[in-house]
């Protein structure tokens, strides 16, 4: 049985910074790209970040570009997103997906793409 289960999320004020972590059992998480997406109240769920399986790849929306570091721990099978310079507009729950992608090293940005999804883990910025 596969499970990603995300942790790390919490409140903090503009400009402070968090570090989410996903860890994932029941697969063989390097044979996996990584994902994270978000999604705010009233809004539908969005790609922030990816990751190929060796981690020498990875890519990131515009909005979060030069404030989010994805990485990855293969050895630990975990994937993180550390969030710097957080803004209220980044409030929301935040999903760690996996896409099977053998020794393929590419991610894709869409949801479709993903077969496994965690729970989510809420991020609060306050102003």
């Amino acid at each position: 049985q596969v499970q990603l289960v995300e942790s790390g999320g919490g409140l903090v004020q503009d400009g402070g910074s968090l570090r989410l972590s996903c860890a994932a059992s029941g697969l063989t998480f390097s044979s996996y790209a990584m994902g994270w997406f978000r999604q705010a109240p009233g809004k539908e769920r969005e790609f922030v970040a990816a990751i190929t399986w060796s981690g020498v790849g990875s890519y990131y929306a515009d909005v979060v570009k030069g404030r989010f570091t994805i990485s990855r721990d293969n050895a630990k099978n975990t994937v993180y997103l550390q969030m710097n310079s957080l803004k209220p507009e980044d409030s929301a729950v935040y999903y760690c997906a996996a896409d099977f992608r053998g020794a393929s090293d590419y991610v894709s940005r869409l949801q479709t793409a993903y077969e496994y999804w965690g729970q989510g883990t809420q991020v609060t910025i306050s102003s």
